[in-house]
């Protein structure tokens, strides 16, 4: 064992709102059932979320930026998400880049990813791709989106532009992403939420297991290891051992990054205790591998541009 990483990290998954626009259709329909949901209850993230609760949350664990992903803001405002994270003050290193959200076979994809591509702090896009037989647990417009040509041609032309993209899906789409990926060589996509295996059966994760697999072995995905409480409802840590470490034999430190995906994650689990159980399974690896999982994949997969050594000299957010 080396010993726990303890320098500075980037978190590049997490979310913000202000649930007074009203511009999140997903927080405003659980506030209309009492924040009942297929997935449980969302009360207690049903409610602003800014850059200071972030900073509370985020306190103790020396994150230095942080990457904001698009956070299922309404398809009737394209845009408006990205010029309101504009407008905050971002000082502090949180929302230092954006995940924009772009719908890839929207009537005019490509003026809106001009768009976003255009504003520096947007590094890549979202159009969740998850699609479940229960339509109260589907995240995706419908089954598929990778296989449409008009989706595929807004996802080439995000590529041209520079953007990277988030892949969020289940297990059970791995077949089909793993073909996307193969005939989109000039995509960068970063797998979120280390594939999302939501199914606990045996079967279901031998699936994520042999998928995640599959997707590790092509040179243009990385992998978020994030919000894996959310799928383990007996979580410890030795049930979050195993996964994490399917993941990071997948994909190895160059190419997986932790992240903490709050507030969401924050419904089964504290802000520390997530980071806690990274450093905790990290700590068997190399601290150069350690620094890669909590800084370096980040920093380069989402061209943060942080020297550690001159900008951040083991500060956290400011």
């Amino acid at each position: 064992m080396t010993g726990c990483y303890n320098g500075p990290l980037i978190d590049p998954h997490h979310h913000l709102w202000d649930l007074t626009l009203e511009r999140h259709p997903w927080l405003q329909k659980a506030r209309a059932t009492g924040g009942e949901t297929a997935f449980g209850s969302l009360t207690p993230i049903l409610r602003n979320y800014g850059i200071e609760d972030y900073r509370v949350d985020a306190v103790r664990q020396n994150v230095v930026a942080t990457i904001h992903v698009e956070a299922g803001w309404s398809d009737a405002h394209p845009l408006e998400e990205t010029g309101w994270l504009d407008s905050l003050d971002r000082s502090s290193g949180v929302a230092r880049r954006y995940i924009a959200r772009v719908p890839l076979d929207a009537p005019d994809p490509m003026r809106l990813l001009e768009a976003e591509a255009a504003n520096p702090n947007v590094v890549g896009i979202r159009d969740i791709v998850s699609w479940h037989p229960d339509p109260a647990k589907s995240f995706a417009r419908r089954a598929d989106l990778m296989d449409d040509p008009a989706w595929r041609a807004g996802l080439a032309y995000a590529a041209r532009l520079g953007l990277v993209f988030d892949l969020m899906l289940y297990p059970w789409q791995m077949k089909d992403a793993l073909e996307l990926v193969r005939a989109s060589p000039e995509t960068l996509f970063v797998l979120n939420h280390g594939g999302s295996p939501i199914d606990r059966t045996p079967e279901g994760m031998t699936l994520w297991r042999q998928g995640l697999q599959a997707l590790g072995n092509e040179p243009n995905v990385r992998l978020k290891i994030s919000d894996l409480v959310a799928y383990d409802n007996q979580r410890t840590l030795e049930s979050l051992r195993p996964v994490i470490e399917h993941c990071l034999d997948c994909f190895g430190p160059t190419r997986a990054m932790f992240a903490s995906d709050f507030p969401v994650a924050g419904l089964y689990a504290s802000f520390d205790d997530v980071y806690l159980t990274f450093r905790t399974i990290a700590s068997q690896l190399s601290l150069d591998e350690q620094r890669a999982l909590f800084f370096v994949t980040a920093n380069d997969t989402y061209r943060l541009g942080i020297d550690d050594a001159a900008e951040v000299q083991g500060g956290r957010l400011a």
